[in-house]
């Protein structure tokens, strides 16, 4: 009779392997308790203020600031509202506030 190892699974912040009683289970993955950390301000996170987005996890205002509607997680109201595109957390996947035109056609020179 054969006995197969059981491969233990990986923490993805540090690629270490995430044993059960050192570990996290979020979002369908093993983390480490010192690797469950916000993927951009690195605050220690809870089970009660995390969220996932594409494999990494984010605390809930962070995730706001770049995955949320404009002007979340900045402040209230009309206000509030910016037309800063978030380049300082992180964030380049936010379309930018600018309106594109078609190119003009070619115009006589005078």
């Amino acid at each position: 009779m054969s006995f197969k190892n059981v491969e233990t699974p990986h923490c993805p912040r540090c690629d270490h392997a995430a044993f059960h009683a050192e570990s996290i289970p979020v979002a369908g993955k093993m983390w480490h308790k010192i690797c469950f950390r916000c993927g951009l301000c690195k605050k220690m996170l809870e089970v009660t203020n995390v969220a996932e987005h594409d494999g990494d996890i984010f605390c809930k205002q962070c995730y706001t600031r770049k995955f949320g509607i404009r002007g979340v997680g900045f402040g209230i109201g009309a206000g509030a509202l910016g037309m800063d595109s978030g380049e300082r957390f992180g964030n380049t996947q936010s379309q930018l506030n600018k309106i594109n035109f078609p190119p003009l056609p070619n115009l006589p020179q005078n």
